[in-house]
């Protein structure tokens, strides 16, 4: 009499008995596959914005270029505002590493609309003067209409920033157009783009240094001086320009880099990444809840099923594997759904902002391994239960 021997499941047989309760109830698959996908879909985009975001400032830091400095009139002894002398940036421009310098000072001066606005409405807007070489060295150009030269710089006409010029709600140059700055009316010659590493330029009104003494009062003194200089001797002429912009007093005066400020942005937008991930990791462990809870609904449902193969000769081994490959399919189908949805939304939002589309190795391959292993620990204690039915009991309770 010829023995009987067991017969094993086959990869591929397996596959089709464990789809049978995702084809069979297919409402209640999608619903519990929706729980995982939205939590690798918020993992996909959270890793695929934040690599986009870092991408695009990257390359914004490139192109603007990491050698421009910044002096600035720091604080006295006794805490009062310094001054830088007049003669500062003709100094720091004699430093042999330095390439370009430009240089700003506050006014006191306001700007409106129109002298009909009440003078506590100054929308946050400061007026400087600006010298005539200001927009190379911050890495800015002209938007609309010219910037200041060796003429119009002793003449009452003034180049709005581009915040400045959205707050004064003017949008183009048009003949004839007019501010009113200082108690007296200047023309409107140019709009400027947004400067990123000078984000200061952005809400200022610009005049020249000539009208500025001429027309406001000014003495002369700038407030902060822009210098480019060779990006291999950054370190060193960083050293030398406090001493330089103010020999007498060097520990008044504050010296910075922009470029760096953007760099410590891109770092701040990475460690708030963590966040996300973990509010990510929270959505795909409630989808995680939800595969376990359906896994154990559909055991006590097909108790028929598991107890009529059992009588046919399936092995615990085989009735486990079942259900938790079923599990796996369920969060594998999830997983891959949300990697899409996360890939688009990441596509869609970067296109928008004009950023590179990056979507990392780590964003796609880690959401679907958190999904197969969410949906391993969640189906394998069903799995284990449908094995553990006997035949009899399995058939008696159907």
């Amino acid at each position: 009499m010829t023995g009987l021997v067991a017969v094993r499941l086959r990869p591929a047989d397996l596959a089709r008995v464990a789809s049978v309760g995702l084809r069979t109830r297919r409402l209640r698959a999608a619903l519990s596959a929706l729980g995982i996908a939205i939590g690798v879909g918020a993992m996909v985009a959270v890793l695929g914005l934040s690599a986009s975001n870092q991408a695009g400032l990257l390359a914004e830091i490139d192109r603007l270029g990491t050698n421009l400095l910044t002096v600035q009139n720091g604080q006295s002894l006794i805490g009062d505002k310094a001054e830088l002398p007049v003669q500062a940036p003709a100094m720091i421009g004699r430093i042999a590493s330095v390439t370009q310098v430009a240089a700003t000072a506050g006014l006191s001066a306001t700007v409106y609309r129109s002298p009909l606005i009440p003078s506590v409405q100054t929308s946050g807007l400061q007026v400087q003067a600006a010298s005539v070489d200001l927009l190379p060295a911050v890495g800015t150009t002209v938007a609309q209409g010219r910037y200041l030269n060796a003429a119009t710089e002793r003449e009452p006409v003034v180049v709005l920033g581009a915040q400045a010029a959205s707050r004064l709600g003017i949008d183009r140059v048009f003949p004839g157009e007019r501010v009113w700055l200082g108690g007296q009316w200047f023309y409107l010659v140019g709009i400027l783009r947004p400067a990123a590493l000078a984000p200061e330029i952005d809400h200022s009104v610009l005049v020249g240094f000539d009208a500025a003494k001429r027309h406001l009062g000014f003495d002369g003194h700038p407030t902060e001086v822009y210098v480019r200089a060779d990006t291999a001797a950054v370190a060193a002429v960083q050293s030398l320009l406090a001493g330089t912009a103010d020999p007498e007093h060097p520990d008044q005066v504050d010296v910075s880099q922009p470029s760096a400020a953007l760099e410590a942005r891109a770092k701040a937008k990475g460690a708030l990444t963590g966040l996300f991930l973990g509010l990510g990791a929270v959505a795909l462990l409630v989808g995680g809840v939800g595969v376990a809870n359906i896994m154990v609904i559909s055991v006590l449902e097909r108790r028929s099923e598991i107890g009529l193969r059992r009588a046919l000769g399936a092995r615990r081994s085989q009735i486990r594997a079942q259900f938790l490959s079923e599990a796996l399919l369920l969060s594998l189908f999830g997983g891959a759904a949300g990697v899409l949805l996360g890939a688009l939304a990441t596509a869609i939002y970067a296109s928008t902002q004009g950023w590179a589309i990056v979507i990392p190795a780590l964003g796609w391959a880690g959401g679907l391994g958190a999904a197969l292993g969410i949906g391993a620990i969640a189906g394998l204690l069903p799995a284990i239960r449908a094995a553990r039915l006997s035949p009899t009991e399995a058939l008696r309770t159907a």
